[in-house]
């Protein structure tokens, strides 16, 4: 009998309200939407079951029993970066003044308890989305330190860069002026008719806030995708700003990727309250994606020379070989081993040898510059990837490497004893057969590199300080 699974959770939501009937109406809202679904009815229960597991989203209303939505924003700022959820305040109508309150105490979003079906669901999407992408940030950064990469060094993040967007570039320059000195933000304002270059020209903006008002607001809908469609401007904070809750317009921008949306006009205090959030939650997302990149570079980086390593080196290799078969273009690899380096070791000391291999790794990548890539692979020995490069240009690299490597005494320190270093290296060259298929078949990456291997074999037959070269087909 063939096992069935239910639909898949797509996270848990609690919903925190004094009033059962209160909780059942918004469960029911919520039932389309595939979330796993708790209840509270006190702070003390909500504060209970933020403790006792991951929660999504927390839907709180402002009057909750025992300390309010205060209280419960309390709780939810004293977790845990990677666990705190998302946090709606439900109030019982649109009151602006209670609105800015709580966005102060911490709440993502304050609605109106009689919010459109349309908003409500788009805006727990939204949210939802947004912790999923956090959550899969925080565990990278966990990854990393785990793997003992340190953060990056922490920069000086300068001014904010506000860009106010809407259909006349009047009105954004209104806004900017109201907000004034409200935002710790350098604000520039433009109107739809200026270019998305324009728009998002350096310094790029760290958070985007689009008027969707008037006849017009569709046209702000498409300047949304646009900038989501961009590398450049795709991670940045777009705040949707609606004058009135048009339910369709207010999902749409949502699901287009807005990460915050105002609802009933512009309103400075608030717009302020709500760019401190998304400018702080971009800078935690920067750092975040900051120290993956640093623990990314460290697991294919070799410390003591800066090279690529094996870990970065092989893939790097087999795309090179899989693109010479599509462009029928020659490819040379090259191993190259320093001769007799045991000897510096034995004689000099290990500092004096790894200066030996740092100056030895400078002196091969000031060679082949741009050209291709040299990784180091091996105690003493580095793998070099030449594109583009047949038999002749490759006899003529691999001589260049062998003389910029031993022409000069290596001074370790920079003043000490001078040593002469030399070093062997093995070229293979690979061409794609004429009549052969360009994509199926032929040598891959860790066999072109055992050829290169013999041929470097050979090289250190011949007496060392030598280049031996081999051909083979792609």
């Amino acid at each position: 009998m063939q096992d069935r699974k239910g639909p898949e959770v797509l996270g848990t939501v609690l919903i925190a309200d004094g009033l059962a009937t209160n909780r059942i109406l918004l469960r029911a809202r919520l039932a389309p939407m595939q979330y796993r679904v708790i209840q509270a009815d006190t702070t003390s229960e909500a504060e209970a079951a933020l403790r006792g597991g991951p929660v999504s989203l927390v839907l709180v209303a402002a009057d909750l029993p025992g300390g309010g939505a205060d209280a419960v924003a309390r709780v939810i700022r004293s977790m845990p970066l990677a666990r705190r959820p998302g946090l709606i305040v439900l109030t019982a109508d649109a009151d602006p003044g209670l609105r800015r309150h709580h966005l102060r105490q911490g709440a993502d979003d304050v609605l109106p308890r009689r919010i459109d079906d349309l908003i409500l669901q788009a805006r727990i999407r939204s949210l939802i989305r947004t912790r999923l992408s956090e959550d899969d940030s925080h565990l990278g950064e966990a990854t990393s330190r785990a793997l003992g990469f340190a953060d990056p060094p922490a920069g000086f993040a300068g001014r904010a860069q506000v860009a106010l967007i809407c259909a006349d570039a009047a009105t954004a320059a209104c806004w900017r002026s109201r907000l004034g000195a409200r935002v710790a933000a350098t604000l520039r304002s433009h109107g739809f008719a200026d270019t998305l270059g324009k728009v998002a020209h350096a310094p790029l903006p760290d958070v985007f806030v689009i008027g969707l008002t008037g006849a017009q607001g569709r046209a702000g809908l498409r300047l949304l995708a646009d900038l989501r469609a961009r590398p450049a401007t795709r991670e940045a904070p777009v705040i949707a700003l609606l004058d009135r809750p048009d339910g369709a317009l207010a999902a749409e921008a949502l699901d287009l990727g807005a990460s915050d949306l105002m609802l009933g006009g512009f309103d400075a205090e608030e717009l302020a309250l709500r760019l401190a959030a998304q400018i702080a939650s971009k800078r935690d997302r920067d750092r975040l994606r900051a120290t993956m990149e640093t623990g990314l570079r460290a697991a294919v980086t070799d410390p003591m020379t800066g090279l690529y390593n094996r870990r970065y080196a092989l893939p790097h290799l087999a795309e090179a070989v899989a693109r010479t078969r599509r462009a029928g273009a020659p490819l040379a690899v090259m191993l190259a081993d320093l001769d007799h380096f045991k000897r510096v070791n034995d004689l000099y000391g290990h500092a004096a040898g790894d200066a030996v291999l740092s100056e030895a790794a400078r002196r091969l990548t000031a060679t082949v510059g741009a050209a291709g890539l040299v990784a180091r692979v091996g105690g003493e020995e580095f793998l070099i990837v030449l594109p583009d490069t047949d038999e002749g240009l490759a006899a003529e690299i691999g001589e260049r490497l062998r003389l910029a490597v031993g022409l000069h005494p290596v001074r370790p320190g920079g003043d000490g004893v001078p040593m002469r270093v030399t070093v062997s290296i093995g070229v293979v060259v690979i061409r794609p057969l004429p009549g052969t298929d360009m994509v199926a078949g032929g040598i891959d990456a860790q066999a072109l590199v055992a050829m290169a291997d013999r041929a470097l074999y050979r090289a250190k037959g011949a007496g060392r300080n030598t280049v031996n070269a081999v051909q083979g087909a792609a």
